[in-house]
């Protein structure tokens, strides 16, 4: 195969007289079979060199690949260069969106103004049907469980795992009903016989994912109606107000407290394969912010000391974050960003229950310490 003529053609500028001559310190070209260069890369050829030292030969030779001052004298774009997919709503560093398109997130990539009203929202639905009667409050348990578990098990279909949806609704329900009328017993029983119509629902479609479709269905029973059925153990007493008062108001507090430490001096990520922004500085604020209210709420309205308090909101934060973690976990195996959109500037409705349902349990029996009750 014949080589081809590398002397640059006249008119172009000559490289540096001999002494000065910045080819000295190219690498011999590539063998003849790989010439004339096919593609950029890290064997192209002509190598690279500084700026301004051959870039005009090469925009002649080889036709406008890139703009090579643009570029730092490189004569072919970084080999980690990529084709330019970026989704024109998000835009990244090289191509922002328009001022027209950009939503108004905050550091922590939420649409703070309408994620703070949604909370608004929901936090004066709980609030309301706690001051009106402390069974109103029921309704608004099995509204949010339903709801949660209809968004996870939509989730999971989307996946390709197959669990019944409306099933695992109904029983979830039932559970909460066992739960108000017989306590943790009844709540117990419920998880069981869930667990079992589970199992007897799938033999119907055969072996082919039993192994994965059944126990996904459990963890769905057992994440949302299991663990939220411990918010009916907190109200079932005559003071329950009281006691999904402070439950609630601890895991706000943990949640804002750790989005603004997390915020403001967040360097160390927890867990940087599961939810990157949640840092060890967060978990701080959370524990901080839970260790004032928890003191304060439970001195006041229950009488109780000061390392009770302590102790409370040091485990109320802790649970509210791994229950945040968990749910951030499960999303990233079934490819989802958020279980759905009913909430603005929230995602679904299973993203503000996470941190509360892990909360739950653990509220349960500390308040069960502090201020025994007969259920």
């Amino acid at each position: 195969m014949e080589r081809h003529n590398t002397t640059p053609p006249s008119g172009f500028p000559q490289f540096p007289p001999d002494g000065n001559d910045a080819r000295s310190s190219y690498p011999d070209p590539p063998p003849d079979d790989a010439w004339p260069p096919q593609a950029p890369g890290a064997d192209a050829w002509p190598p690279r060199g500084p700026q301004g030292v051959g870039s005009e030969v090469t925009s002649a030779a080889f036709g406008s690949a890139g703009d090579s001052s643009a570029a730092g004298g490189e004569f072919w774009p970084a080999e980690d260069s990529e084709a330019d997919t970026t989704d024109p709503q998000q835009g990244s560093a090289a191509h922002p969106p328009a001022d027209s398109e950009k939503k108004p997130v905050g550091k922590a990539g939420r649409n703070l103004p309408l994620a703070i009203g949604a909370g608004l929202v929901l936090g004066g639905v709980v609030l309301a049907s706690l001051l009106i009667d402390r069974r109103a409050f029921l309704l608004v348990i099995v509204a949010a469980i339903a709801v949660g578990t209809w968004e996870m098990s939509q989730a999971m279909r989307q996946a390709d795992i197959r669990v019944p949806t409306w099933t695992l609704v109904g029983c979830g329900l039932g559970m909460l009903a066992l739960t108000w009328f017989g306590g943790p017993t009844l709540l117990v029983l419920g998880m069981g016989l869930t667990v079992m119509v589970l199992v007897v629902w799938r033999i119907a479609d055969g072996a082919t994912g039993y192994h994965i479709d059944v126990p996904a269905a459990v963890l769905v029973s057992s994440y949302i109606p299991f663990l939220g059925g411990f918010a009916v153990l907190l109200v079932a007493p005559p003071d329950g107000h009281l006691r999904i008062i402070v439950t609630l108001a601890t895991v706000v507090l943990s949640d804002t407290g750790g989005y603004v430490a997390g915020v403001l001096a967040g360097k160390h990520p927890m867990a940087p394969k599961i939810s990157p922004k949640k840092s060890w500085e967060g978990l701080g604020g959370s524990i901080l912010a839970c260790v004032v209210g928890a003191v304060v709420l439970l001195y006041f309205l229950f009488d109780a000391p000061l390392w009770m308090g302590l102790l409370f909101g040091i485990t109320v934060a802790v649970a509210a974050t791994f229950g945040d973690l968990t749910e951030s976990l499960i999303k990233r195996d079934l490819g989802v960003k958020d279980m759905s959109n009913l909430v603005p500037g929230h995602g679904g409705l299973m993203d503000r229950l996470d941190s509360i349902l892990l909360a739950l349990p653990l509220a349960f029996a500390w308040l069960s310490f502090i201020a025994p009750t007969s259920i």
